[in-house]
């Protein structure tokens, strides 16, 4: 292993072997129901979505700890954000609107993005100071609004300032940039004040996400590291326990795999730990 690997990988790396051959791969639990999708916290907190729109929360270890179920208003809910697990955003994609819900899921605020004229946005994220980012595709910005929709800064038109349209399914606020990924186009990043930093060829990644100074995602039955600074690429094969899920995500020591039609139910969301 490279010494230059971090402690994230030092752990992760042994689940990234064949599950047949490395007694490291563990499974922990396995908690079932009709999920459709599902995000982790930092805390090892669980959020899962199901068929009936419900946002179900489980601590790390496994237990039911809340639920919303509030349904009716808006539709199927396309993307949870849980960057701050004490602020979790919901987002209704077919209404533009935000839902925000404390750690307890009880709604603390909603946020019409209509009222400010953002009539389509594919893709929103929390920012670092709790405020919303948005990518507004009718006008080609990336916006950020506060709680009530305010606007509080937008970057210029993409199609004057890339000489191209993009449609970002993931916004990421990490170590001080925000990261905008279109996987048929690659990854904007931007600071704070909507310059555009830097763009990188990164496409059709599925399971995305940034942590520190990497980028993650698998394509093709394996995961992906690229390192921010260096542009380096490291790639690992995923075990078959891993590779068959619907969807999964990882912390610094599990990996959570979203499985359809399994056990008999639905969906199983599996828990693998390290020993």
């Amino acid at each position: 292993m490279k010494k230059k690997l971090a402690i994230l990988f030092i752990l992760f790396l042994p689940l990234l072997l064949s599950a047949q051959s490395d007694t490291s791969f563990r499974l922990l639990k396995m908690v079932q129901g009709d999920f459709i999708d599902f995000s982790v916290d930092n805390l090892d907190n669980m959020y899962v979505l199901t068929s009936r729109n419900q946002v179900k929360k489980f601590n790390s270890n496994g237990d039911s700890v809340g639920i919303y179920n509030d349904v009716r208003k808006f539709g199927q809910a396309t993307l949870i954000d849980v960057s701050n697990p004490l602020k979790v955003l919901l987002y209704y994609r077919d209404f533009a609107t935000v839902v925000m819900l404390d750690r307890f899921l009880n709604v603390v605020n909603t946020t019409d993005l209509r009222k400010q004229g953002i009539l389509q946005a594919r893709a929103i994220g929390q920012s670092y100071d709790n405020k919303i980012w948005v990518y507004d595709e009718l006008e080609a910005k990336l916006k950020k609004v506060d709680e009530d929709g305010k606007l509080l800064q937008e970057t210029p038109d993409f199609r004057l300032l890339l000489i191209e349209s993009v449609s970002p399914v993931k916004i990421v606020d990490e170590n001080k940039y925000v990261y905008l990924y279109d996987p048929a186009r690659g990854v904007y990043v931007f600071d704070y004040f909507g310059a555009l930093k830097n763009a990188i060829l990164i496409q059709q990644w599925q399971n995305f996400k940034v942590s520190g100074k990497y980028i993650y995602g698998t394509l093709a039955g394996k995961l992906y590291r690229y390192e921010i600074k260096s542009a380096l690429y490291d790639e690992w094969p995923l075990p078959d326990a891993v590779k068959e899920s619907q969807s999964f995500n990882f912390s610094s020591t599990r990996v959570y795999a979203l499985k359809r039609n399994c056990e008999g139910q639905n969906s199983c969301l599996y828990i693998y730990t390290i020993r």
